[in-house]
């Protein structure tokens, strides 16, 4: 990089100090969080993740040098919330996805739902694609996640997100296109759901557990060598 974009050794030390305060900030709302998904805290963590960032990059640009801390999923972190601080409206928008696994157990699910109708002009359950419509047509969203097995779906990745407005939007304003234009630095706060998770937590545990048993099972054989007794030769 040349000397001419090069940030200044003020504006270095401004972006340390930045870090310096979003880290107090950060300890301040964990210390004062009201539960295990306060939002302060993930806003908080958020304008961490950021100012960190931030200051990486600038004392990289000058000084050819990196921190020796990363904080995880900065890459995929929302901007720091300059939405309302008291909102008058909100909007909360889901995704859940789910593969079909079964596909002859959605048919199955359909045609009992359109035999209790007795709708017989419409017949369609006969395809995966009328069948879907039927049984979301028929159940709510929760509903289809919390009984996704009976109908022959498997979850897969999923995300709430709770997003700030100023005003309630008009009734039909934004139908046509309900999921465009969120505004990240509106969302107050966000739940995910993947596997990914689980994985994570699932692999050391196990490494761990089998170290435990392969140290018990030692134990217990050098308590049992222990425990015998030599013959008497004269028996």
């Amino acid at each position: 990089m040349s000397d001419a974009v090069q940030p200044t050794a003020a504006e270095v030390r401004a972006a340390a100090e930045a870090v310096k305060t979003a880290l107090d900030r950060h300890l301040a709302a964990v210390e004062r969080r009201s539960g295990e998904d306060d939002p302060a805290v993930y806003e908080a963590f958020n304008q961490l993740a950021a100012a960190a960032e931030v200051y990486d990059e600038l004392l990289y640009d000058r000084y050819d040098e990196v921190t020796p801390f990363e904080i995880p999923g900065t890459d995929d972190a929302l901007p720091p919330y300059t939405g309302p601080e008291e909102p008058n409206a909100l909007s909360v928008l889901i995704r859940r996805d789910y593969s079909v696994v079964e596909p002859q157990r959605l048919l199955a699910q359909a045609q009992r739902v359109e035999a209790v109708d007795d709708d017989e002009g419409a017949e369609l359950s006969g395809t995966v694609h009328g069948a879907l419509g039927v049984l979301f047509g028929e159940f709510e969203a929760d509903e289809i996640a919390s009984r996704h097995k009976e109908f022959g779906l498997e979850e897969g990745d999923s995300t709430l997100w709770v997003t700030a407005a100023d005003e309630s939007p008009e009734p039909g304003e934004w139908l046509e296109m309900p999921f465009e234009g969120v505004d990240p630095q509106r969302v107050v706060c966000r739940f995910d759901v993947s596997t990914v998770f689980d994985d994570d937590l699932d692999d050391e545990p196990e490494e761990e557990l089998e170290d435990e048993l392969d140290s018990d099972l030692d134990e217990d054989e050098d308590e049992d060598e222990d425990d015998l007794e030599p013959l008497d030769a004269d028996r």
